[in-house]
């Protein structure tokens, strides 16, 4: 790979706004601040951006794969593909609500797969209520981790099925699984999959307390010791309402390589962001390290002076890693 995105990302990281989305959600949303409801509004007015790697990504829709979004190259490269597939924020039915990031990943050849419909940007197929602050927020899954984990079911069958547009396009020991919030616990329970070779967990972990306060989704620590590649949790900092929680994850994983990454951006971390933003080129880095073995890639996290160790903001812990 050419150099990192994530150099190109990490001077301007610092001044990423912070988000206002909760894991665990109070009765009522706190009000955004004027420049938190403006940012909202632009990001969902933003075009679909075809990220900054070498092949041009697109979203679409796939009638063989009913309620899910797709993000792939635009013209499928001569190398193999990896597959993500991704647990929405939320577990929202929205596949859309992280499309910049998944554009960003897709665009350096992956087949990224989300569970439900496009709800949101330009493209939207239906538009989305707008959120009434008065309004008690659902604690509620109405995706499911067996959703998140259909997509890789599906690539891996499109891989071998004669006639399909992914026919020997797909490397099977290129996966991984990642999410955001809730759907980082939805990717959690999926990690333990035989089949996934990579995790990225966003915002999120299992809840410390012991609690399950989301109707749908049952997850306990226990999880933890089913993952069996490495992983990688990636949270905004003390404001961040998962923070305690991946943090927790992050001391009590002892058995496969881990790191745990700070960039204090708060729950929402940098999706709204033009690429992604900052996290998204981390993201990729991780991706590229862990299933294609690139050593540049790799140099964001390893190291005495790795990237994310001497970049302005950042903060990175290890552990177990070759």
């Amino acid at each position: 790979m050419p150099k990192t995105p994530l150099a190109l990302a990490l001077l301007a990281s610092c001044l990423l706004l912070p988000a206002a989305h909760a894991q665990t959600p109070p009765p009522r949303p706190a009000a955004l601040t004027p420049e938190q409801e403006a940012e909202r509004k632009a990001a969902m007015n933003l075009p679909n951006i075809p990220g900054s790697g070498p092949y041009a990504a697109i979203m679409e829709t796939d009638a063989r794969l009913p309620n899910h979004v797709i993000y792939r190259p635009a013209k499928l490269p001569a190398t193999k593909l990896g597959v993500m597939v991704w647990g929405n924020g939320g577990c929202r039915e929205d596949g859309a609500s992280a499309r910049q990031h998944l554009l960003e990943i897709a665009s350096h050849g992956y087949l990224v797969i989300a569970p439900g419909r496009i709800l949101s940007g330009p493209s939207a197929t239906e538009k989305l209520p707008e959120p009434d602050p008065a309004a008690p927020r659902r604690l509620d899954s109405p995706t499911k981790s067996a959703d998140v984990l259909a997509g890789l079911t599906w690539a891996l069958g499109e891989n071998t099925r004669k006639g399909s547009l992914y026919q020997g396009h797909i490397d099977p020991k290129q996966t991984a699984v990642a999410g955001h919030s809730c759907g980082g616990l939805q990717a959690l329970e999926v990690a333990r999959d035989p089949r996934i070779h990579a995790v990225l967990i966003h915002n999120s972990g299992v809840f410390a307390d012991g609690s399950n306060p989301i109707a749908g989704l049952t997850v306990s620590k226990a999880l933890l010791k089913g993952i069996h590649t490495p992983i990688v949790y990636f949270l905004g900092g003390p404001g961040d309402v998962a923070f305690p929680n991946g943090s927790d994850d992050y001391a009590k994983i002892d058995h496969v390589p881990a790191v745990l990454v700070n960039l204090p951006v708060g729950h929402g971390g940098t999706f709204y962001k033009p690429y992604g933003g900052a996290i998204a080129q981390a993201s990729v880095d991780w991706l590229q390290w862990q299933l294609r073995g690139d050593k540049s890639a790799a140099r964001t996290f390893t190291g005495p002076a790795c990237r994310l160790c001497v970049a302005p903001g950042w903060s990175i812990e290890r552990k177990h890693l070759p």
